[in-house]
């Protein structure tokens, strides 16, 4: 398996950005707004096509760095997910609690931002497993 596949690591992006798209678009739409402190015009005024290409961008970054620990190490399926959700426990979630701490975000913005990297890198992991099967 080489150290960088471009299908897998687009796709695994991809499915981290839908998760993300139904997550703060429609399941948690409110109460992100809400917990974020944000109102309808601060939403609209946001150059939204530079923070989905951003967002992309970060997430296909994230995707690349998984997928080569993958296909470094060969782990077995299970490992994976493992790998995949270990990253998003340990330090993708540690590091925006650190970060809202300081901020004083609300704890219900860090469960739902939270909640989005773990299913997100879930999403990305199973992606990754079906591509290596």
């Amino acid at each position: 398996m080489s150290d960088f596949a471009l299908w897998p690591v687009l796709a695994g992006t991809l499915a981290f950005f839908a998760v993300g798209a139904l997550w703060y678009g429609v399941i948690f739409a409110v109460p992100w707004q809400r917990a974020a402190g944000l109102s309808n015009t601060q939403l609209r005024e946001g150059n939204m096509g530079l923070i989905f290409a951003l967002t992309f961008a970060f997430e296909m970054l994230i995707a690349m760095v998984l997928w080569h620990l993958i296909a470094r190490t060969d782990p077995a399926p299970h490992v994976v997910m493992m790998m995949a959700l270990g990253f998003a426990a340990g330090v993708m979630i540690p590091a925006i609690g650190i970060n809202y701490l300081y901020l004083r975000k609300p704890l219900s913005l860090f469960l739902i931002d939270a909640g989005h990297f773990l299913v997100g890198m879930a999403a990305m992991g199973g992606v990754f497993v079906w591509f290596r099967g």
